[in-house]
C-alpha cells in the first residue's frame, strides 16, 4: 500500500530539492535530497541495509522544518541483537548496576559455591572472558559502578566477589554504597551506555529476571546518562580499596 505523504517544507526555493515530507498515516519523515553514490562515502556509513539509500541535505532544512513533537515508541531488541552490541561498540561500554539481586546469577554453580562458603572458581578462559580480553585488546574500555547495599546483600557479596574475574579481563569495576548513589541523585535502574551516544536500558520482572533490553538514543537522555557515568565514576570507589571496607560474612 503507498504512502500519503504529506508536505512538510523546503528552503531551496522552486528546485524541489531539498525537501521534508511526512507520512500521514505513521508520522514517518521522508527526505529528499541529493543522492550519495561515491562509494568512498557510503563505506563510511555504518550498517548499511540492502535497499538503503541516502541523501544529502543542508542542516539548516532539518532545523527549519524537522517536526519536534515526537512521540517515541520504546524500541525494544532481543537478546542477540543485545549481546552483539558488546563486540560493535567503538569506544566505551558503561554499566550502572543498582539492583540487589539478579536471579539469573543465582541459578549457576559458581553462585552455589559462593554461598556455601567454597571457592568459587572462576574460569577465565570462558567464551565470555576471552570475548571481554579481545574486545580490551583492541582498545575498548569495559567499566562498571555497582551500587551496594550496608549491610550487601548475598547477590551483592557474590558481585563484589565476581569482581576480581571481571577486573582479570580489564574491565573497570567500583563501588558506590547506596546511600551515597541516592546523594548523587543516581538513577535505580540499570544501564549500559554504548560510546556515549546509545543507552541499554535492561528491564526486570518482580522475581528479579531479565525480560528485555530498550534500546535510548533520545539525546537528552544520553546525555543525561553521560553525567550519571561522570558522577558516579568520579565519586566510586576501585573495588580492591572498596572491599577493605565491606565487613566480612554473608
Amino acid at each position: 500500500m503507498s504512502r500519503r505523504l504529506r508536505y512538510i517544507g523546503s528552503n531551496s526555493g522552486n528546485n524541489g530539492c531539498p525537501t521534508l515530507y511526512e507520512d500521514v498515516e505513521t508520522g514517518e519523515v521522508l527526505v529528499q535530497g541529493d543522492a550519495v553514490t561515491d562509494p568512498d562515502e557510503v563505506a563510511q556509513l555504518r550498517n548499511v541495509k540492502p535497499g538503503e539509500g541516502f541523501v544529502v541535505v543542508p542542516r539548516v532544512l532539518l532545523a527549519d522544518f524537522a517536526p519536534r513533537d515526537v512521540g517515541r515508541e520504546p524500541v525494544l531488541i532481543d537478546f542477540e541483537e543485545f549481546d552483539s552490541m558488546f563486540d560493535s561498540f567503538e569506544h566505551t561500554a558503561f554499566r550502572l548496576e543498582t539492583r540487589r539481586r539478579y536471579r539469573s546469577d543465582e541459578r549457576t554453580e559458581t553462585y552455589r559455591r559462593f554461598v556455601a562458603g567454597q571457592d568459587v572458581g572462576w574460569d577465565l578462559e570462558d567464551p565470555w572472558c576471552r570475548s571481554r580480553r579481545e574486545q580490551v585488546a583492541l582498545g575498548k574500555r569495559f567499566e562498571r559502578v555497582r551500587v551496594m547495599d550496608s549491610p550487601p546483600t548475598p547477590g551483592q557479596r557474590y558481585l563484589l566477589d565476581n569482581a576480581e574475574r571481571n577486573s582479570a579481563v580489564g574491565e573497570d569495576i567500583r563501588y558506590l554504597w547506596r546511600a551515597d548513589a541516592d546523594h548523587l541523585g543516581l538513577p535505580a535502574e540499570d544501564t549500559w551506555l554504548f560510546d556515549s551516544r546509545v543507552i541499554a536500558l535492561l528491564r526486570f520482572d518482580p522475581d528479579d529476571d531479565l525480560t528485555g533490553v530498550e534500546l535510548i538514543t533520545d539525546p537528552v537522555q544520553v546525555a543525561r546518562a553521560c553525567q550519571v557515568r561522570d558522577a558516579a565514576r568520579h565519586f566510586a570507589t576501585p573495588h580492591r580499596a572498596f572491599v577493605a571496607g565491606v565487613p566480612s560474612g554473608v
